[in-house]
């Protein structure tokens, strides 16, 4: 039994891979029972993402900003947090952005799409590190605190941009003249909305495992996630480090807003809700099992459903809130993965009889 214990920790990795299969059987399964073949729509889902250079580039910036929200939420998950509010600060970084872009706009490229992006991080950071003062210093549970949040940001976002930067007779900013866009890729994309924030985001990625897991100020970010009571005990600052990591995630999920903004729309809306972007990135951060590779890879296949959803009612006529339906098939077995182990559990019995013969 240690020894088929041990199989599995080496092996771990297989469980998220057999837990995106078991997702898309159950979405096949789905589909049979509605009436709609599953190959046809799994094929048009791949061709939407894959079929043309545009589709691709397009897919990519579906990606985008769950890297960055995924990011938030897994950052704030290692550091004992429960960051709900990355969609709000996804808003605060997007009206950063925007005010920076359009007040500043007389300055050169080079030095605006720099100060934008900058503006974004710090104010998504200072947002998410409101929760984080009111956690470390009262006491306040972040979840009650980031989702308020989400909504005082959405309607402050919305009163900054109808009162400061509307757009006479629109219901959204001024253009921006600040630009994200990798205009260099444009031949090669068919003009596909690609932008340097996923190169960014790849960025954050590699530094939220080398501060997390190569320096000393990760080491106690993660001792006060795994035990605050212990780590205030080995004399480590657990307030000081709540809010460290609260502002660290909120800057994650700001940069995104910057890159919707510069990279996608070139403009800020009026929201008549919450876009959404921070709750996708929770689901990307379970996805990956709260690792900045997983996380990354989680967008990637979340971002190519997402966007390939389209494919599926146009190309086989199914309806796309089935591949909703995927996506929760699969985060469910990424959640329950004693299903998954107990569905593996006899390849790894026939392998230990294996090798004992």
């Amino acid at each position: 039994m240690h020894r088929l214990k041990k199989i599995f920790a080496t092996d771990s990795y297989i469980v998220p891979l057999v837990a995106i299969v078991m997702g898309f059987l159950v979405g096949a399964i789905v589909m049979l029972i509605g009436g709609y073949d599953p190959i046809a729509a799994y094929s048009a889902l791949f061709k939407r993402v894959f079929g043309s250079p545009y589709d691709f580039g397009e897919a990519i910036r579906e990606m985008t900003p769950l890297m960055f929200t995924g990011l938030a939420v897994a950052f704030a998950f290692r550091s004992g947090m429960f960051n709900i509010g990355a969609d709000g600060q996804v808003l605060i970084g997007m009206t950063a952005a925007t005010l920076v872009g359009i007040q500043l706009a007389g300055l050169p490229s080079f030095l605006l799409v720099p100060l934008a992006v900058i503006a974004a991080g710090l104010a998504g950071g200072l947002w998410a590190g409101i929760a984080g003062y009111l956690k470390a210093k009262r006491g306040i549970n972040e979840v009650i605190t980031t989702i308020m949040l989400n909504w005082i940001a959405l309607y402050l976002s919305n009163y900054i941009v109808r009162n400061f930067l509307l757009l006479k007779g629109q219901n959204r900013s001024e253009d921006i003249p600040a630009s994200l866009s990798m205009t260099f890729l444009n031949g090669l994309f068919d003009n596909a909305r690609v932008h340097w924030g996923t190169a960014i985001a790849i960025c954050a990625a590699i530094f939220f495992y080398v501060y997390l897991w190569k320096t000393k100020q990760g080491y106690e970010m993660r001792a006060v996630g795994l035990n605050p009571n212990a780590a205030e005990y080995a004399g480590m600052n657990v307030g000081r480090n709540v809010v460290k990591a609260m502002f660290i995630s909120g800057a994650f999920a700001g940069l995104a807003g910057a890159g919707e903004v510069l990279g996608v729309f070139h403009y800020q809306s009026v929201f008549a809700a919450s876009p959404g972007y921070g709750f996708n990135g929770i689901a990307v951060a379970l996805l990956g099992l709260t690792h900045p590779l997983g996380v990354i890879l989680a967008a990637i296949l979340y971002g190519m459903l997402t966007y390939g959803a389209a494919g599926m009612s146009f190309g086989a006529d199914v309806p796309p809130e089935l591949i909703r339906i995927v996506i929760g098939s699969i985060i469910f077995f990424i959640a329950a993965q004693g299903i998954v182990r107990w569905v593996l559990k006899p390849f790894y019995l026939k392998r230990k009889k294996e090798k004992v013969s």
